[in-house]
């Protein structure tokens, strides 16, 4: 998760949870967390099971825990958030690129066959996607008649039309040696990611069907480390690439109203398309998808109503240009050992929340936990951290200001607490005297002078000392607003604070900021042009806050500045600069020598000058964190309930020790609350298998639901007809909430002659994850004539998978 102004305070964050008498004094029930990285989950699951592990972050293939045998010793959670795509690379090239060709890319929807990889690669532990919102997602029903319209079906030779028709309209032809352009073969090289036996079956099953409509198939094999460089770091129009089997870990939290899902999955503004924003590449560019989802990401919008238009309005187009085309939502499996308890499985980022190293309990003082990979990208709060090994490392490390319900997805206060004043998406509030603004122009902070704003947010913020036990203050605050107006800002070709990932999407929420106010030592009024239908949403888009001293910052910035490293995956790629990590040693290093040198310079950033500090108070601040780092051999100081004790590639093991400090806020047990959750689940259906039209019924069977939803379309995909059943209004024994059951009857009537597909979802206020189920049956005959067969109740409900 990353809200709109945990871009603004540099943040990458998530939430502190316990239970339970601690064995530490701190805000955690385990003194220290192991993680050791293994490769092999089968290896990873005796190791739980024998308490060598006390759990694994990362799936276990279904078929090893089936059985209540393969449960023994172990509990198993089931975690959705997950998802399979392919990124194709839509760039013009000196190479005859197929995929440059929005048709051809769109007909890869009829070549992948969406119910052999869930039913069969997955072992039916999953869902077909056709867009980034799956059927667990609260969005999901936004947009589902959208998706329906599309009626992608495996369909190859459908495919094989469409790209037929694409290539010969821009001068390619097929041969009887197969597709060619001036006399040479059409080559596409896809490529897989080795490291995931999905992904890999998706690629080896991609690469043969394209090799079947006449293609030369080059297949490149790598793991995240190799993707980073040739597919997120290269330039699309060197053709290194055509397609690339993506995969998607769980959310780091689970979110209510989505302002990035769509901008980060399809928008070029978000710097995560071909391209990524690098003004040395060739980019991707749609302005029509760029302004549809830069209106939902800052708050454009009067309604609910109208943010749901603009959902829909962007999932149609960004679904229709087919750059990224979603295959799979996931449902994964990991396991914990019997003796642990406390875990917490947050419906977004599952069992690795950060909830649960903060929250659990295992026999002794440590907890052991293996990953699959315990190093990949980089480690920096800017524009690392983008990769999901990382973040289960980072996020109990790290506390940010707000963050996200784990079952409601609702935006929650963890450091701060805040008070919202606005009116209507109209209306106006004046700005105090006192409100300033940086000014990267002339390098300072600037009044803000007869201001106005559409929303005004008071934080109160709740500090203590930083790992290297110096204080933070309102200065690291400030500091954080600076960054993101300074680097969210390009003054010029040549202004140095300017990052081709970062900025573009600073400058959004940069945009929207009018001006902030600090009042006393830990309260700051924030001014913004930003409006929800959810005050708790202006808050989280509003919160300042920072991950790490400002010093830490400023010390980054100088080796950004001087060339020497740079904040994201594709610049350090174009400059032939290295990727800043700062538990990397060397980068480690370069940061304590710059600190180092602003002691002996008396160096005082431009952002913290005029506040009357005295030197003692920077010379305090840059010999505390260059000493910390002399000592610890990495730059990662920040604020959490865990601090990183060591990091040893060769072992391949990183070490947290409990940050065990009078100042820290919270104590164990602080978010125990998060341990238990009733979903709402669908515990039975039944559908009949052959019916007639006029008078068939579905009945359906839910507990811990508020109502249900569902949705009958035809054998082509058409939407016949969808509502709603409130459980809420039943009375006494018939509502589904708390635990109760109910049963409710679904209208089939309506279904047309031949195939129908009924598909149905349980939805509670409560958490907002719904369960849902899918089964088709065949209308057949005339209305009034009594059906043929009626079956039994359909497989699937309440699993969490699809119906037959």
């Amino acid at each position: 998760m990353r809200t709109a102004l945990c871009v603004l305070a540099a943040v990458l964050a998530a939430l502190p949870a316990a239970h339970l008498p601690a064995c530490s004094a701190a805000g955690t029930n385990a003194d220290s967390v192991r993680f050791i990285q293994y490769l092999d989950e089968n290896t990873a699951l005796e190791e739980v099971r024998n308490g060598i592990l006390d759990m694994y972050y990362y799936r276990i293939p279904s078929d090893r825990v089936e059985g209540a045998r393969d449960r023994e010793g172990i509990k198993v959670y089931e975690s959705t958030g997950g998802s399979y795509s392919i990124l194709a690379n839509p760039a013009e090239s000196d190479e005859f690129n197929p995929f440059a060709y929005r048709d051809a890319r769109f007909a890869l929807n009829y070549l992948v066959d969406r119910g052999l990889i869930v039913n069969e690669l997955m072992g039916g532990y999953g869902v077909p996607m056709v867009s980034n919102y799956g059927p667990f997602d609260p969005e999901y029903l936004t947009v589902l008649e959208e998706l329906e319209g599309f009626q992608f079906r495996y369909n190859p030779k459908l495919a094989d039309e469409m790209i037929s028709a694409a290539l010969e309209a821009n001068g390619a032809e097929r041969t009887g040696a197969g597709w060619e352009f001036g006399g040479e073969p059409v080559r596409i090289t896809v490529f897989i990611r080795s490291d995931d036996p999905v992904r890999k079956s998706i690629g080896e099953i991609l690469a043969s069907e394209l090799e079947g409509l006449g293609f030369e198939v080059a297949k490149d094999f790598g793991d995240l480390n190799k993707a980073f460089v040739v597919v997120y770091g290269s330039d699309p129009a060197e053709n290194r690439w055509n397609l690339y089997t993506e995969g998607w870990g769980g959310r780091s939290a689970f979110v209510r109203y989505d302002p990035t899902g769509l901008a980060q999955m399809y928008s070029p503004w978000f710097s995560n398309m071909p391209g990524f924003n690098n003004p040395a590449y060739w980019n991707y560019q749609n302005e029509y998808l760029d302004g549809l989802t830069q209106r939902i990401y800052t708050g454009d919008f009067e309604s609910p109503g109208q943010r749901g238009d603009l959902i829909r309005e962007a999932t149609a187009e960004a679904v229709s240009e087919s750059v990224r085309i979603f295959l799979a939502a996931k449902v994964d499996q990991y396991v914990v050992n019997d003796g642990v308890d406390g875990v917490i499985n947050d419906l977004g980022a599952g069992v690795p929340t950060r909830f649960t190293p903060i929250n659990a309990r295992g026999d002794g003082p440590g907890l052991t936990v293996g990953v699959k990979q315990i190093y990949q990208g980089a480690w920096n709060p800017v524009r690392g951290m983008t990769d999901s090994y990382s973040r289960h490392i980072w996020n109990p490390v790290s506390d940010p200001g707000i963050f996200k319900h784990p079952f409601t997805g609702e935006t929650i206060p963890v450091r701060t607490q805040w008070s919202v004043e606005a009116g209507g998406p109209g209306d106006r509030i004046g700005v105090p005297d006192g409100a300033i603004m940086w000014d990267p122009e002339l390098q300072e902070w600037a009044a803000v002078r007869d201001g106005t704003a559409t929303s005004k947010v008071t934080f109160d913020m709740e500090f203590g000392n930083w790992h290297n036990g110096e204080p933070m203050d309102m200065y690291d605050v400030l500091y954080s607003v600076y960054f993101a107006l300074e680097w969210g800002t390009r003054t010029g070709e040549d202004d140095r604070t300017f990052d081709p990932e970062y900025t573009p999407q600073a400058a959004q929420t940069v945009s929207t900021l009018v001006g902030v106010r600090p009042v006393g030592d830990s309260r700051m009024e924030v001014y913004v042009d930003y409006w929800h239908f959810d005050e708790a949403e202006i808050a989280g888009w509003a919160s300042v806050w920072s991950v790490m001293p400002w010093e830490v910052f400023a010390a980054m910035e100088r080796a950004v500045t001087e060339g020497k490293a740079s904040f994201s995956r594709s610049e350090a790629a174009s400059k032939g600069v290295g990727w800043l990590s700062l538990i990397v040693p060397d980068d480690a290093r370069i940061v304590g020598s710059n600190l180092e040198g602003f002691g002996r310079e008396g160096f005082v950033p431009a952002p913290l000058s005029g506040f009357g500090l005295d030197g003692g108070y920077f010379e305090g601040r840059y010999r505390a964190t260059a000493e910390w780092i002399g000592e610890k051999g990495h730059a990662v100081i920040s604020n959490g309930p865990f601090y990183l004790e060591s990091y040893s590639p060769e072992a391949r093991t990183i070490e947290l020790a409990a940050f065990d400090d009078p100042t820290y806020p919270f104590k164990a047990g602080h978010w125990g609350r998060f341990e238990d959750v009733s979903l709402p689940e669908i515990t039975g259906a039944d559908v009949p298998r052959t019916a007639w039209p006029g008078g068939a019924e579905a009945s359906v069977q839910v507990r811990n639901a508020s109502e249900v939803r569902y949705f009958l379309s035809d054998g082509r995909g058409d939407m016949i007809e969808s509502g709603t059943v409130d459980i809420r209004t039943r009375g006494p024994g018939g509502g589904g909430e708390g635990g109760a059951g109910a049963a409710v009857s679904i209208p089939l009537g309506n279904a047309r002659p031949g195939t129908n597909t009924i598909k149905i979802f349980a939805v509670s206020d409560d958490v907002q994850r719904p369960d849902f189920y899918a089964t088709s049956f065949i209308v057949a005959g005339a209305e009034g004539a009594e059906p043929v067969a009626a079956g039994a109740p359909a497989g699937g409900a309440g699993d969490g998978r699809s119906g037959p």
